[in-house]
């Protein structure tokens, strides 16, 4: 191994070192990220809403794809979701200044953002991933998020240089008020991602009035 690689992997393990435990980040989801603010509304046509089949069953932990074996922490760079034509960089995010977790900076509308508080997505727990529906020029890059459906594929590339692929489950949209945030972000013991944006409806006082939710699984690593 280069020294180059070496010290990658030396940053990584500091940065792992440095998250605030899960039981923190679990309090600060459960209050900041099930009220994400991006999005604009400002379009005619709003995003697509998950039907009401695409539902996880919160019995049996979905029952599409094997499963595969939890990664080590690694930073994600890209995450691509074929089904919509999602192939964006990740970049860290963490809590602005109001305690809300924040979203990547809404001029680049193709940017999805890795929430650092959580773990790395290939992990075992739930990672979290966040990005923008809409802003003033268009749709953004979750803007098709609803319109996912059970079996659909989410890839996300790592910094190690491995893919963690994972497959929807479910695929839900919440009000915000009524947010079930331990049944979003709790660890079900498994690799599993959260890929999260604003959805339902929208007023100009409020902003939207839920978020969508897609529940995944880790079922192969490349």
């Amino acid at each position: 191994m280069s020294a180059s690689e070496l010290a990658d992997l030396a940053e990584e393990e500091e940065q792992r070192k440095r998250r605030a435990p899960w039981g923190v980040i679990a309090l600060v989801l459960l209050t900041g990220l099930a009220l994400i603010r991006n999005g604009s509304g400002e379009f005619d046509v709003g995003p697509p809403q998950p039907a009401t089949a695409a539902a996880a069953d919160s019995r049996v932990p979905g029952t599409f794809g094997g499963s595969a074996k939890p990664l080590p922490y690694s930073v994600p760079e890209r995450v691509r979701i074929p089904a919509i034509q999602v192939d964006a960089p990740v970049v860290p995010v963490g809590l602005d200044a109001d305690g809300w977790v924040d979203a990547p900076p809404p001029e680049d509308p193709n940017l999805a953002g890795w929430f650092t508080g959580a773990v790395a997505p290939g992990e075992k727990g739930t990672a979290v991933v966040v990005g923008h529906v809409d802003n003033k020029l268009g749709p953004a890059v979750f803007y098709g998020l609803g319109a996912l459906k059970k079996g659909n594929r989410v890839e996300v590339r790592r910094h190690d240089g491995k893919t963690a692929v994972f497959e929807i489950y479910g695929i839900e949209v919440f009000e915000k008020n009524n947010f079930p945030g331990d049944r979003v972000y709790g660890s079900k013991g498994t690799p599993e991602l959260r890929v999260i944006t604003c959805g339902g409806g929208f007023s100009k006082q409020n902003g939207y009035a839920g978020n969508v939710v897609s529940f995944a699984r880790l079922v192969e690593v490349r």
